[in-house]
């Protein structure tokens, strides 16, 4: 079957061939983190979440604090029914969700996985934001909370740190559908169903920010945003961390346009223990 689980549409037969995500028939699993608390606290709460770091991406950003699994796939190989197996090993009631990180390019795979199974905390799907709406549109039958990026509305910058030259109009469409399926609900201040959309604030490119904030605010009703400021130089494509002055007018720029739902970060979170060991 030719895979077009994502906006590239390579359409190769995974089952003898890699797409540009490096992926073929197996969902592949480099690290699961109990009670992972890196994340935003409407999503991890008190317990943290199983998070599930799973292997390649249909994205190639070269500042990937995850490259060492982003950019080769290492891990360990299930089937779909192993895979569910492996989530049923788990107390999944000791965690505050269940997180898959970097799922796009095995979204038939996990659809499969996740048939008929009914998971007891919501199911976070965190990616980079680059999605097939179709592929968004099956995979909320399991989805409770979407997690994208929203990296870029500079298509050449797009291209030249994530080998995405359309990720502008693709991610648009994409955050816009999981927001019409997925509405906010909250219990007990946490995000039972609903988007919670991160944008990672880049050196050097904060009219790049200021796009992205612009688009949502007209895509996307009351959306609830998480902007970061954690961008770890790895010696390339930028040899500095972010500028205070460079965030403070991202932030200034969301207040503006009324984007006052969500979070802000620390600068001092742009620390390299806080990256997960691969």
């Amino acid at each position: 079957m030719k895979c077009s689980d994502c906006p590239r549409f390579c359409q190769v037969d995974r089952q003898k061939e890699k797409g540009f995500c490096l992926a073929q028939n197996k969902i592949v699993v480099s690290k699961i983190i109990e009670n992972f608390m890196w994340e935003e606290p409407c999503i991890t709460g008190e317990k943290g979440t199983l998070a599930i770091f799973l292997a390649g991406c249909n994205l190639r950003c070269s500042f990937c604090q995850n490259y060492k699994i982003s950019h080769q796939l290492v891990g360990d190989e299930f089937s779909p029914a192993q895979f569910r197996q492996k989530l049923e090993s788990f107390c999944l009631e000791n965690y505050s969700a269940l997180e898959l990180i970097t799922p796009t390019h095995f979204s038939s795979l996990l659809l499969q996985a996740f048939e008929g199974f009914d998971c007891p905390i919501p199911v976070v799907w965190n990616s980079g934001g680059y999605e097939n709406e179709q592929t968004i549109e099956k995979i909320a039958k399991f989805v409770d909370v979407f997690l994208p990026d929203f990296k870029y509305s500079d298509n050449t910058l797009a291209n030249k740190l994530s080998l995405a030259p359309n990720y502008f109009e693709v991610a648009t469409k994409a955050i816009s559908t999981m927001a019409r399926l997925k509405p906010n609900i909250w219990q007990n201040n946490k995000l039972k169903q609903g988007v919670l959309i991160r944008h990672l604030v880049l050196p050097q490119n904060v009219q790049n920010s200021i796009g992205v904030l612009n688009a949502i605010k007209k895509e996307v009703d009351r959306p609830l945003i998480s902007l970061m400021s954690q961008f770890i130089p790895f010696g390339k494509p930028f040899d500095r961390k972010l500028l205070p002055l460079e965030y403070k007018i991202v932030v200034s720029h969301a207040k503006k346009l009324g984007l006052n739902h969500g979070y802000i970060q620390d600068l001092e979170s742009a620390k390299s223990e806080f990256v997960p060991k691969f």
